[in-house]
């Protein structure tokens, strides 16, 4: 269903006119293919493409593999162009411009500063830079008249042993626009548990966490998000669906039986931090099939899980919040009603005080029922 503006949803109510949040969405699979392709000039790094038309498809197909590992690989060339403050603060800023465009009134960007480094960064520089993108980004949107609020999620790399240094540093900057910690990076294999000292500090300082989970491994890796990561949300999280058993007693009639695990996180209301379109790029779905239509998203929904729709990775997969939720609405028939709660959901699940997601959730009320 394209339109005028990309992706339309029903009734031409243009989906970028929604507002929404976006808790899962990472600076450096954000990048803007012009700014790439300009970066990497002025630095002297070598492209798989120059021209901004065809690099943009170069990460589609890249990033297309069912392979999170070969996913993966596209990083090497975004992280190559954020290695100065320059860079970094250009990136930020773009990439809230990029989403207040979107419609996004609140946003959460994780990113990992470990990997920013080989410019002559520090840690606590990289993280400066990023932030004051930010800034840069949020007031050029309140003086085009539109109102975004940005927090960092400081990101370790799960592969490494940097956890508790990243987190020290994540406790450094939480009162200078870090709302968060997570770990990224190749999941199976290197389980939350190899982080726990992180968590357990985290936890001891009342600093939240989400971790990457349930995305290329399964139930194991998100039970150990939960018990040694603390998590507070679980980043993709959608292999949930493994501890979920659907039976058919005939043609008409079906029943799913919840697993303990599954009972756990749906019961206390644990949010998933769902990203549709690259679930399939990743092969994260491939249990159930490799249509958009396969996807576990409506089944959790129906079954009273806390759903969030997410981008993960904007450039990798051609996408926006905005198509993400029309593209949801084509394959399951949601309404208004379905994509505020989606909407509600992601308010509820952000990490700010408890008077602020009240505040965000009544613009977001206030902005459905405009349309």
């Amino acid at each position: 269903m394209p339109g005028a503006s990309g992706w339309l949803l029903w009734n031409d109510v243009d989906a970028a006119r929604l507002p929404k949040v976006s808790l899962h969405d990472h600076l450096d699979g954000a990048l803007r293919a012009t700014t790439i392709v300009e970066l990497a000039d002025e630095a002297g790094i070598d492209l798989p493409e120059t021209d901004p038309p065809a690099l943009d498809t170069w990460f589609h197909e890249q990033a297309d593999s069912g392979s999170l590992v070969d996913y993966l690989t596209t990083f090497d060339v975004t992280t190559a162009v954020m290695q100065t403050a320059a860079q970094l603060s250009r990136v930020a800023r773009e990439y809230v411009l990029d989403l207040a465009a979107d419609g996004v009134v609140y946003g959460e960007v994780r990113w990992a500063p470990e990997q920013h480094l080989t410019g002559g960064l520090t840690l606590d520089q990289a993280v400066e830079a990023v932030q004051a993108g930010l800034e840069q980004g949020v007031e050029a949107v309140r003086q085009d008249g539109h109102g975004i609020r940005v927090g960092q999620l400081i990101t370790a790399m799960r592969h490494n042993d940097r956890a508790l240094e990243i987190a020290e540093l994540a406790l450094r900057h939480r009162d200078h626009g870090a709302v968060g910690f997570d770990i990224a990076g190749a999941e199976a294999g290197f389980p939350p548990s190899r982080h726990r000292i992180a968590f357990d500090f985290l936890a001891e300082h009342c600093f939240p966490a989400t971790v990457h989970a349930g995305e290329a491994d399964g139930l194991d890796s998100i039970r150990s998000a939960l018990v040694d990561g603390r998590a507070l949300r679980l980043g993709h999280g959608v292999r949930i669906a493994e501890d979920l058993v659907l039976e058919r007693e005939d043609q008409d009639n079906s029943y799913v039986t919840v697993g303990r695990l599954a009972r756990w996180v749906r019961d206390r209301q644990i949010p998933l931090e769902l990203s549709p379109q690259s679930n399939l790029q990743t092969g994260a779905i491939a249990a159930w099939g490799d249509r958009l239509e396969d996807h576990p998203f409506d089944l959790l929904y129906q079954l009273g899980f806390r759903v969030t729709v997410n981008t993960d990775n904007r450039l990798m997969s051609d996408t926006s919040l905005s198509k993400e939720l029309a593209l949801l609405t084509e394959a399951f028939d949601y309404d208004l009603d379905d994509l505020l709660t989606f909407q509600l959901n992601a308010a509820e699940a952000a990490f700010l005080p408890l008077e602020d997601r009240d505040e965000l959730g009544d613009t977001l009320t206030r902005g459905f029922e405009a349309i």
